[in-house]
């Protein structure tokens, strides 16, 4: 059973989680015409007292670019204020997961996105590993093709894509396999149902370009940051279907997912030993903590009493 934190942010006020209720006729439940993300944050292992944000400012960003495709301005600064303030009202004892959205808070019934009310919401919940496998995770090639951007803005985070990450995810439930790898109209790679991907191939870390209608997701940008630091070769280009069948290494990076290591595809099996995915993963879990100098930006830590 999921754990939620007892106060949401919500119609521009703290309230109660169990207070933050929509009515059955909000416009966003009907056309999905909302934008939304998700961010961890983590419990300074040497400071109990301190939350730690991974790339608040950056996460904020996204956001309020997402909320200007619909029509709607709302700044990313005062998107990363109340994040801060929802800290400092939850005053969380363990690592979390927020999700902060941007929806039509309208009750009209017309699918349109001008002369409609907008809301902002924040909750947050606890949360362990999004894929769970220690050895790594299974996965299927789906059926369902990762739309492409002529008709969905696939750059931002917008809740009606994601109608297909749930055929996939589900189908590859069904198929008895973990997750599945969505390939787009080309034919080519795209992504997980939630996650972006990786492989490693001769020592290179590569993965599909922004040109294969990817989300442009902020761990991945942090992931490929990472690995040039660790002066790894990384590569963004177009990725066939076949070459994950044959990688020395595939891999996951997700907000929820982090990064998570692949050892199936399809009836193919992959090597069990990953260097590059073990080094990136305990350097990133380092990353994530504020304990790499370079980095150190990335994070933000909030005091709580």
């Amino acid at each position: 059973m999921k754990v939620f934190l007892p106060q949401a942010f919500f119609e521009w006020k703290f309230v109660p989680f169990s207070q933050a209720n929509i009515s059955i006729a909000t416009h966003a439940l009907h056309y999905g015409t909302a934008a939304f993300w998700g961010m961890r944050a983590f419990i300074n292992p040497e400071n109990k007292k301190e939350v730690m944000l991974f790339r608040l400012n950056k996460h904020a960003e996204r956001l309020s670019k997402s909320a200007k495709f619909f029509g709607y301005d709302i700044s990313p600064e005062y998107i990363a204020e109340k994040i801060v303030e929802f800290i400092k009202k939850n005053k969380p004892q363990t690592s979390i997961y927020i999700r902060p959205l941007v929806y039509t808070s309208d009750l009209d019934i017309a699918p349109r996105l001008h002369n409609v009310a907008f809301d902002f919401l924040i909750y947050g919940l606890e949360m362990g590993e999004y894929l769970s496998s220690t050895d790594g995770i299974t996965c299927t090639i789906s059926s369902y093709q990762r739309q492409s951007d002529v008709s969905f803005p696939l750059r931002w985070k917008i809740s009606w894509a994601y109608i297909t990450s749930g055929l996939a995810k589900t189908e590859a439930h069904e198929r008895w396999f973990d997750e599945a790898i969505l390939l787009n109209n080309q034919s080519k790679v795209s992504e997980g149902s939630a996650m972006n991907i990786f492989i490693v191939r001769n020592g290179k870390i590569i993965t599909p370009g922004m040109n294969q209608d990817i989300l442009e997701w902020i761990t991945r940008d942090s992931v490929i940051k990472l690995a040039k630091y660790l002066w790894y070769e990384v590569e963004e280009r177009q990725v066939d279907k076949s070459e994950l069948f044959i990688a020395d290494e595939v891999f996951f990076t997700g907000t929820a997912a982090k990064l998570s290591a692949v050892k199936k595809i399809e009836q193919y099996n992959l090597p069990t030993t990953r260097p590059i995915f073990d080094t990136l993963k305990s350097n990133f879990e380092l990353l994530q903590l504020g304990k790499i100098k370079e980095f150190e930006s990335f994070v933000t830590k909030v005091e709580i009493d």
